[in-house]
Protein backbone atom coordinates (compact mmCIF):
# COMPACT_ATOMS: atom_id res chain seq x y z
CA UNK A 1 0.00 0.00 0.00
CA UNK A 2 2.86 2.17 -0.81
CA UNK A 3 1.77 5.67 -1.32
CA UNK A 4 -1.79 6.09 0.18
CA UNK A 5 -2.72 9.47 1.14
CA UNK A 6 -2.07 9.91 4.96
CA UNK A 7 -3.72 12.88 6.77
CA UNK A 8 -1.73 15.98 7.00
CA UNK A 9 -0.59 16.85 10.76
CA UNK A 10 1.56 18.93 12.34
CA UNK A 11 4.48 18.04 14.63
CA UNK A 12 2.58 18.87 17.56
CA UNK A 13 -0.26 17.13 16.55
CA UNK A 14 1.90 14.10 16.22
CA UNK A 15 3.47 15.04 19.45
CA UNK A 16 -0.17 15.26 21.03
CA UNK A 17 -1.18 12.01 19.65
CA UNK A 18 1.73 10.51 21.40
CA UNK A 19 1.03 12.04 24.39
CA UNK A 20 -2.46 10.35 24.39
CA UNK A 21 -1.17 7.05 23.37
CA UNK A 22 1.44 6.86 26.23
CA UNK A 23 -1.13 7.74 28.64
CA UNK A 24 -3.93 5.10 27.82
CA UNK A 25 -1.02 2.56 27.50
CA UNK A 26 -0.35 3.45 31.03
CA UNK A 27 -3.70 2.77 32.13
CA UNK A 28 -4.09 -0.30 29.78
CA UNK A 29 -0.56 -1.35 31.25
CA UNK A 30 -2.75 -1.22 35.37
CA UNK A 31 -5.94 -3.03 33.74
CA UNK A 32 -4.10 -6.03 32.03
CA UNK A 33 -1.20 -6.62 35.06
CA UNK A 34 -4.78 -6.60 36.82
CA UNK A 35 -6.41 -9.70 34.71
CA UNK A 36 -3.13 -11.57 34.91
CA UNK A 37 -3.05 -10.79 38.83
CA UNK A 38 0.49 -9.00 38.78
CA UNK A 39 0.74 -5.23 39.29
CA UNK A 40 2.91 -3.30 36.68
CA UNK A 41 5.77 -3.06 37.85
CA UNK A 42 5.57 -7.81 37.80
CA UNK A 43 4.45 -7.24 34.34
CA UNK A 44 7.01 -5.15 33.47
CA UNK A 45 9.68 -7.39 34.68
CA UNK A 46 7.95 -10.78 33.01
CA UNK A 47 8.33 -8.36 29.52
CA UNK A 48 12.21 -8.39 30.36
CA UNK A 49 11.97 -11.87 31.27
CA UNK A 50 9.77 -12.83 28.27
CA UNK A 51 12.34 -10.30 25.73
CA UNK A 52 15.25 -12.42 27.26
CA UNK A 53 13.89 -15.86 26.48
CA UNK A 54 13.19 -15.18 23.18
CA UNK A 55 16.93 -14.25 22.59
CA UNK A 56 17.53 -17.59 23.84
CA UNK A 57 19.35 -16.20 26.94
CA UNK A 58 18.04 -16.00 30.88
CA UNK A 59 18.13 -13.51 33.57
CA UNK A 60 19.87 -13.49 36.94
CA UNK A 61 18.08 -11.43 39.65
CA UNK A 62 20.57 -8.77 39.51
CA UNK A 63 20.36 -8.51 35.88
CA UNK A 64 16.34 -8.20 36.48
CA UNK A 65 16.72 -5.42 39.17
CA UNK A 66 19.14 -3.83 36.79
CA UNK A 67 16.58 -3.64 33.53
CA UNK A 68 13.77 -2.39 36.03
CA UNK A 69 15.39 0.05 37.85
CA UNK A 70 15.10 -2.21 41.25
CA UNK A 71 17.00 -2.84 44.39
CA UNK A 72 17.85 -6.26 45.02
CA UNK A 73 15.22 -6.71 47.40
CA UNK A 74 12.73 -5.52 45.55
CA UNK A 75 13.33 -7.83 43.03
CA UNK A 76 12.93 -10.79 45.35
CA UNK A 77 9.53 -9.40 46.44
CA UNK A 78 8.67 -9.42 42.43
CA UNK A 79 10.10 -12.75 42.24
CA UNK A 80 8.26 -13.88 45.17
CA UNK A 81 5.04 -12.58 43.46
CA UNK A 82 5.96 -14.19 39.88
CA UNK A 83 6.27 -17.23 41.57
CA UNK A 84 3.26 -17.13 43.60
CA UNK A 85 0.87 -16.08 40.35
CA UNK A 86 2.57 -19.23 38.36
CA UNK A 87 4.73 -17.08 36.20
CA UNK A 88 8.74 -17.67 36.99
CA UNK A 89 10.72 -19.63 38.95
CA UNK A 90 14.33 -19.12 40.44
CA UNK A 91 16.78 -21.46 39.46
CA UNK A 92 20.30 -22.38 40.50
CA UNK A 93 23.19 -20.70 38.26
CA UNK A 94 24.77 -23.82 36.85
CA UNK A 95 27.74 -22.06 36.33
CA UNK A 96 28.05 -19.97 39.57
CA UNK A 97 25.50 -21.85 42.77
CA UNK A 98 25.81 -18.40 43.86
CA UNK A 99 23.43 -16.72 41.61
CA UNK A 100 19.72 -17.27 40.96
CA UNK A 101 18.78 -17.41 37.23
CA UNK A 102 14.69 -16.42 36.93
CA UNK A 103 13.14 -18.95 34.42
CA UNK A 104 9.83 -18.50 33.27
CA UNK A 105 6.95 -21.31 33.70
CA UNK A 106 6.17 -23.12 30.81
CA UNK A 107 2.21 -21.91 30.26
CA UNK A 108 3.53 -18.70 31.64
CA UNK A 109 3.74 -16.80 27.73
CA UNK A 110 0.42 -18.46 26.62
CA UNK A 111 -1.49 -16.74 29.74
CA UNK A 112 -0.08 -13.34 29.06
CA UNK A 113 -0.68 -13.68 25.28
CA UNK A 114 -4.19 -14.62 26.05
CA UNK A 115 -4.55 -11.34 27.37
CA UNK A 116 -1.94 -9.32 24.90
CA UNK A 117 -2.54 -11.82 21.76
CA UNK A 118 -5.91 -9.77 20.24
CA UNK A 119 -4.23 -6.02 20.67
CA UNK A 120 -1.56 -7.03 19.18
CA UNK A 121 -3.49 -8.61 16.39
CA UNK A 122 -5.42 -5.77 15.80
CA UNK A 123 -2.22 -3.68 16.04
CA UNK A 124 -0.68 -5.91 13.36
CA UNK A 125 -4.06 -5.32 11.31
CA UNK A 126 -2.61 -1.66 11.65
CA UNK A 127 0.66 -1.68 10.86
CA UNK A 128 -0.31 -4.01 7.39
CA UNK A 129 -2.16 -0.89 6.45
CA UNK A 130 1.07 0.86 5.78
CA UNK A 131 4.00 0.01 3.21
CA UNK A 132 7.46 -1.27 3.55
CA UNK A 133 8.97 2.50 3.47
CA UNK A 134 6.67 3.49 5.55
CA UNK A 135 7.19 0.78 8.54
CA UNK A 136 10.49 1.63 8.03
CA UNK A 137 10.25 5.28 8.78
CA UNK A 138 7.84 3.75 12.19
CA UNK A 139 10.63 1.43 13.26
CA UNK A 140 13.16 3.89 13.08
CA UNK A 141 10.86 6.64 14.91
CA UNK A 142 10.05 4.27 17.33
CA UNK A 143 13.43 2.81 17.98
CA UNK A 144 15.12 6.82 18.27
CA UNK A 145 11.88 8.29 20.14
CA UNK A 146 13.24 5.36 22.83
CA UNK A 147 16.81 6.00 23.24
CA UNK A 148 15.83 9.77 23.32
CA UNK A 149 13.49 8.86 26.51
CA UNK A 150 15.94 6.43 28.15
CA UNK A 151 18.63 9.02 27.68
CA UNK A 152 16.18 11.99 29.45
CA UNK A 153 15.22 8.96 31.92
CA UNK A 154 18.98 8.57 32.46
CA UNK A 155 19.14 12.62 33.11
CA UNK A 156 16.07 12.28 35.54
CA UNK A 157 17.29 9.76 37.50
CA UNK A 158 20.63 11.35 37.90
CA UNK A 159 22.50 7.94 35.62
CA UNK A 160 23.49 10.33 32.94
Amino acid sequence: MEGKPRPTATPEQALYAMDRLIALAQFGQQDIAARLGLNVTDLTCIGFLMEAEAAGQSLAAGDLAERAHLTTGAVTGVLNRLERAGYARRQADPADRRRVRVVMEPTAQQRILQVYGPFYARLGGLVADYGPDEVAVLADWFGRARALMQESLDEIRGDG
